[in-house]
């Protein structure tokens, strides 16, 4: 927990004032469900920005479809987690997703992608550790929804690039 509070405390000394001052109006419920999405990922990048992780999310996707149409349960498997796992960029999620996105209201759809693509993607890695690629086929769809869903909420003008960022 006291690592938890140092990255995030880091992420917010990464952001500008305006975008701490948004962020410090957040509710509690708002704060903690961040902070648990944070918790689940073990990979901070300090460079990596939102558009690179994206990226890697993408290239850990269509190795998941390989993995699925070829009925290679490892190949499937191992990206999901990698999927599950991604990269969290250089100060966080809330920098890349524009001022008018860091509100209560707005972030309370965040936990529901974060468990259509995340969730969805360890429970693909567990269906193809099995070999049950039926099912596995079924998850990648559930995920594909989750991120087509989360673009449309709170993908920038100009994906990938934040002003909010020190």
């Amino acid at each position: 927990m006291a690592e938890l509070k140092k990255t995030m405390k880091s992420q917010l000394n990464m952001m500008t004032p305006e975008l701490q001052d948004k962020v410090g109006d957040l509710s509690t419920d708002t704060k903690m469900m961040l902070m648990s999405i944070l918790a689940m990922h073990s990979r901070n990048s300090d460079q990596a920005t939102l558009r690179q992780v994206m990226l890697e999310v993408l290239a850990d996707y269509q190795t998941i479809v390989i993995g699925v149409m070829t009925s290679s349960n490892e190949m499937a498997r191992d990206a999901a987690r990698r999927l599950a796992n991604h990269r969290i960029p250089v100060g966080g999620l809330l920098p890349y997703m524009g001022l008018h996105n860091v509100n209560n209201e707005r972030l309370a759809v965040l936990a529901g992608f974060n468990d259509s693509v995340e969730g969805n993607a360890i429970k693909l890695a567990e269906a193809a550790e099995k070999g049950d690629m039926e099912t596995a086929a079924i998850l990648l769809g559930k995920i594909n929804s989750g991120c087509v869903g989360c673009h449309a909420v709170f993908r920038p003008e100009v994906p990938g690039k934040s002003d909010l960022l020190r």
